[in-house]
């Protein structure tokens, strides 16, 4: 019988990418971790690492029993679940990670329908964007994501995770003040009139840039990015001063009126879909049930203010 701590270990070292990561997230000695794992090819028979230059991978039979420990896990985590479920009180500890966003639209009215319903659970939120977060998640420190796919930019939807719908956010051409493009003959001809205007982008690497320079290249012209930032109420900030054009989510406004000119996108482009994560195992903990009810109902109360 294989040890289940060494297993997770493996686990922890495929997800973390190096030894140090694994270290660090279990609060753990280097040297520790290294130890555990030359057991674990000790009980195993076979060779689970190979070095490549100063790190190290899994070998295909690491893969293999990461594989089937991910199996075991969802099901440890499906018999928590169901612990939980049979209890009369909910208690414990939810962490979630949230995008700034929903972070301040939504999040808030959610813990509040929830400290009334369950004032003995205790949630505690992280501010992290979703190319962060998700990861994260497969690797055991969140336990549910707030998450967004941009139109045309579907994410890579990670194994083991659980997605469900939260709602549709419509995006918006914001213009610098004073308004530019006020006299432009539709959706891409108010994106071009902005071409050699400067713009406030999230940075490189994010799906939010990715789409928004594929909209810019699409109406032919390479965005002049001068700011870059995750905040979107800095780019609010940028474009009510006219030193930006930007492209913004209506949740921006927390239920509030513009405060800047706003024009609508290409057809297909009009829309960024938020979802929560889970890992599979614990979609069906009451704590997670809880959270995604609590978000919905955020969202409808939203909707109808």
């Amino acid at each position: 019988m294989f040890d289940l701590h060494r297993l997770r270990l493996l686990r922890e070292l495929k997800h973390r990418g190096t030894l140090a990561a694994v270290a660090a997230a279990l609060s753990y000695a280097p040297s520790s971790v290294s130890q555990q794992l030359s057991q674990l090819e000790t009980e195993v028979g076979v060779r689970l690492l190979e070095p490549v230059g100063r790190r190290v991978r899994l070998t295909e039979q690491a893969e293999i029993l990461v594989a089937h420990t991910e199996a075991v896990l969802e099901r440890l985590e499906r018999a928590e679940a169901e612990i939980s479920a049979s209890l009369t009180e909910l208690t414990g500890t939810l962490r979630i990670a949230s995008f700034q966003t929903a972070a301040l639209a939504l999040v808030p009215t959610a813990l509040s329908l929830l400290r009334d319903l369950h004032p003995h659970l205790r949630v505690h939120v992280t501010h992290m964007e979703p190319e962060k977060a998700l990861p994260a998640l497969q690797a055991r420190d969140f336990d549910l994501v707030l998450a967004e796919e941009y139109p045309g930019n579907p994410n890579p939807r990670p194994a083991g995770l659980d997605q469900e719908d939260l709602l549709d956010d419509p995006l918006h051409l914001a213009l610098p003040e004073p308004a530019h493009g006020l006299d432009a003959d539709g959706p891409m001809a108010a994106l071009r009139s902005l071409a050699d205007h400067p713009w406030v982008m999230e940075p490189e690497g994010t799906t939010a840039r990715h789409w928004a320079m594929t909209l810019c290249r699409n109406a032919g012209f390479e965005p002049d990015v001068r700011f870059e930032t995750t905040d979107l109420l800095l780019h609010l900030r940028l474009v009510q001063h006219g030193h930006a054009a930007a492209f913004l989510p209506d949740l921006v406004w927390c239920g509030q009126p513009p405060t800047v000119t706003l024009r609508q996108l290409p057809r297909g482009q009009r829309a960024r879909r938020l979802f929560t994560a889970v890992r599979r195992g614990r979609s069906r903990h009451p704590a997670i049930r809880a959270c995604r009810d609590a978000l919905l109902q955020a969202v409808a109360l939203r909707a109808g203010s």
